[in-house]
């Protein structure tokens, strides 16, 4: 503990800036990220918007799964119906972007608490079934109700705007990723300090002795769920109106897969490992991308030995975090700054 770092409330305990050096750090990544838009070429805007995206999505699953305990392979499923609804609001009724977005979020919070009625009476495995099939209804509406979704066509969606200005280039969307990925974060940062987090922590250790000391199951797994899912509707709307078009193949059952990766390769119940797994998640497989083209370059004929070996180094990645380090990159990170926290004793 910092010498002189005393804390006499729960309040001061959980508080998000708990010393001037954490506000100092924190100021200073603020201040990259208003700087970096001017800096970037199109690529890194490219790479640092879906990394946005990755983050609200990841930061979702993790209130579900890490801090709830409820398991959910229907992740992409809720991404999906947040970027449909928005992209029919906003091309066949007229409405704006910024109102197509919260309406989208609470269309999937819906379509979560309808899903998420299952986990009052099933968990563990039994609740994977539960999501893993509504991953494929969803996927099935998005292929077949095409007087909606317009089948595997899609749908194109303009960029949002206000007034007469278009958000339509990387660096433009970029402010509008920004401010939701900060909002998103620091909701959840803040949730999970609220009766509802302490709500959501007891029912993952013990959901038997959190009944018992009063806490209504029900209730707070379906806002566990809704809140998930309204994190993933959001994702879905921003995600698609930066795409610009919305089809059936942008929800595979693999991108669940993919964000549960984020969860856990992250670190569970850790607002903060969301957002390394997020990190993590979109820019190994681009740099493995990048290698794959080194590769091509330097030594024509071996990139088709080389690109299979792409996917088996990737999970291989992930197979080493959960062998060597269970809790995520958010325990290495605790551990690295107890380091410069204790220096120079080692106790």
């Amino acid at each position: 503990m910092r010498c002189g770092d005393f804390k006499e409330t729960y309040l001061q305990d959980e508080a998000i800036f708990q010393s001037l050096p954490v506000k100092f750090f924190l100021s200073l990544f603020f201040l990259f990220l208003l700087i970096f838009p001017f800096v970037a070429n199109a690529y890194l805007l490219y790479m640092a918007n879906m990394i946005g995206f990755a983050v609200i999505g990841a930061v979702g699953l993790n209130l579900l799964t890490g801090f709830t305990g409820q398991i959910s392979l229907g992740h992409s499923a809720f991404i999906g119906v947040g970027a449909y609804t928005s992209a029919i609001l906003i091309t066949r009724y007229g409405f704006s972007f910024w109102v197509s977005l919260p309406i989208a979020g609470l269309v999937s919070a819906l379509a979560g608490m309808i899903i998420g009625l299952p986990s009052f009476r099933v968990k563990g495995l039994y609740l994977c079934i539960a999501t893993l099939a509504s991953q494929f209804i969803f996927e099935f509406i998005f292929v077949h109700w095409e007087s909606m979704t317009n089948g595997i066509t899609g749908i194109h969606i303009p960029p949002p705007q206000i007034g007469s200005f278009k958000f339509a280039t990387e660096k433009d969307f970029y402010w509008i990723t920004l401010f939701f990925a900060i909002l998103a974060v620091g909701y959840a940062r803040n949730l999970v300090r609220s009766r509802m987090g302490r709500a959501f922590v007891a029912i993952r250790d013990r959901d038997l002795s959190a009944e018992i000391i009063g806490i209504n199951l029900l209730h707070y797994k379906l806002s566990s769920f809704a809140i998930s899912s309204f994190y993933a509707g959001i994702t879905g709307a921003l995600w698609m109106s930066f795409l610009k078009v919305v089809t059936p193949e942008h929800f595979p059952f693999i991108l669940s897969i993919q964000f549960l990766a984020m969860v856990i390769i992250g670190g569970m119940g850790s607002v903060l490992g969301s957002i390394f797994g997020a990190v993590f998640m979109t820019i190994v497989p681009e740099f493995l991308g990048y290698v794959t083209t080194v590769v091509k370059m330097q030594a024509p004929g071996y990139e088709q030995l080389f690109i299979p070996m792409k996917e088996v180094v990737f999970g291989g990645l992930i197979i080493v975090f959960l062998i060597f380090e269970p809790h995520g990159l958010a325990e290495i990170w605790n551990r690295v700054k107890s380091v410069f926290r204790l220096w120079p004793f080692s106790y």
